[in-house]
C-alpha cells in the first residue's frame, strides 16, 4: 500500500461451541473513527469456517479497490492467504475469499487472540453470542441452487466465482443382443459405422449443452473426448465421455450430455436390427476443480 493512503480496518473472529457444532462469526469495520459491526452464525459448522466467513463477509461489505488491513487471530486464515498453506477443506469459502480479496488491496495481519486488543475481544464476544443463538437449533435445510427464495427457477449467478480448470468424466452403457454387438464390431450395420457417428454426436452434444438444458451456463470447452468399449460377456457398449474447461462453473452436464447423446446415437443406428436395446447407467464418475475440488464417485 502507498504511504499516506487511506486504509480501512477489519477485525474478525470466529467461534464454534463444539467444533463441529453451533458457530458464529463477527467482523468489525473501522473507517476514520466510525465502526460497523457484522455478525452471523450457523447451527452446525466448524471454527475454521467461521473464521473464514468473518473475513469474507467483512470484505464483501467494502467497496472494490479500497485499501484494507485484515486483523485475524486465525493462523489458518492468515497463513493460507499469505504463505500458501495447502487447502484441503473449506474449498467453497476459499474460492469466494480469493475472489473478494482480489477486488481489494488487502494487508493480512495476524494478532494473538485474547491478548487484550479491544476490537479483537469485541469480535470474539459477538461471535460467541451468535454461536449461542444457534445452540440447539436444527440444521439448516439444504435447498436447490437453481431455485430462488420464492421457489422460482433461476440461472445461478457465477460472476463472482474464480476461473479454474474443471474436468468431468461420465459413463453409460447400451445393452443389446449378442448379434447386434457383432454387427457393430464388424461395421456391418446398414447405416454405417455406429461408433464413429456416435463419437461425433457426443462431441457435438457437449458443445450444445447450454441450448439443451435450460439453466446451464454456456462455457468454453477446451476438449471433449468420447470413447467406447465393447463388452461381449455383458452384451453392451460402454460409453465414456470426458470434458474439460477453464471457467467459473463446472462441466459435469457437458460430459453427461455427451454420453447420453452418444448412447442415443448407437440406439438409433442399431434399432432396425434390435428393438430390445436399453440405455443404462448414465452417471457422473469423476469431477475436478471448483469449490468441491476433486470428487471420484467410482474408479
Amino acid at each position: 500500500m502507498e504511504d499516506g493512503a487511506k486504509v480501512l480496518q477489519i477485525h474478525t473472529d470466529g467461534s464454534c461451541l463444539k467444533n463441529p457444532g453451533p458457530g458464529g462469526w463477527a467482523a468489525i469495520i473501522t473507517d476514520n473513527g466510525s465502526t460497523r459491526e457484522l455478525s452471523g452464525g450457523h447451527p452446525h459448522t466448524t471454527n475454521n469456517r467461521m473464521e473464514m466467513l468473518a473475513v469474507l463477509n467483512g470484505l464483501k461489505a467494502l467497496p472494490h479497490s479500497v485499501n484494507v488491513a485484515v486483523f485475524s487471530d486465525s493462523e489458518y486464515v492468515v497463513n493460507t492467504m499469505t504463505r500458501n498453506w495447502k487447502r484441503r477443506k473449506n474449498l467453497d469459502i476459499w474460492e469466494d475469499l480469493d475472489a473478494e480479496a482480489a477486488k481489494r488491496n488487502v494487508d493480512w495481519q495476524w494478532i494473538r487472540g485474547h491478548s487484550g486488543h479491544p476490537l479483537n475481544e469485541r469480535a470474539d464476544r459477538l461471535a460467541q453470542t451468535e454461536a449461542r443463538k444457534h445452540d440447539g437449533a436444527p440444521p439448516r435445510k439444504k435447498r436447490l441452487t437453481h431455485v430462488d427464495e420464492s421457489g422460482a427457477a433461476r440461472m445461478v449467478d457465477v460472476g463472482a466465482k474464480t476461473v479454474t480448470e474443471r474436468v468431468a468424466v461420465a459413463r453409460g452403457a447400451v445393452t443389446m443382443k449378442p448379434e447386434t454387438l457383432a454387427l457393430i464390431r464388424s461395421n456391418a450395420l446398414g447405416k454405417g459405422d455406429a461408433l464413429a457417428v456416435a463419437r461425433v454426436a457426443g462431441v457435438m452434444a457437449a458443445k450444445n449443452t447450454a441450448q439443451l438444458i435450460p439453466l446451464c451456463h454456456p462455457i468454453p470447452l477446451d476438449v471433449v473426448t468420447v470413447d467406447f468399449e465393447t463388452d461381449e460377456d455383458a452384451g453392451r457398449v460402454n460409453v465414456e465421455a470426458a470434458a474439460k474447461t477453464s471457467a467459473r462453473t463446472g462441466v459435469e452436464m457437458e460430459a453427461l450430455t455427451a454420453v447420453s447423446v452418444a448412447a442415443l446415437t448407437i440406439y438409433d443406428m442399431c434399432k432396425a436390427a434390435d428393438r430390445s436395446m436399453r440405455i443404462e447407467s448414465v452417471r457422473l464418475v469423476k469431477k475436478t476443480g471448483g469449490r468441491s475440488g476433486s470428487v471420484a464417485l467410482e474408479e
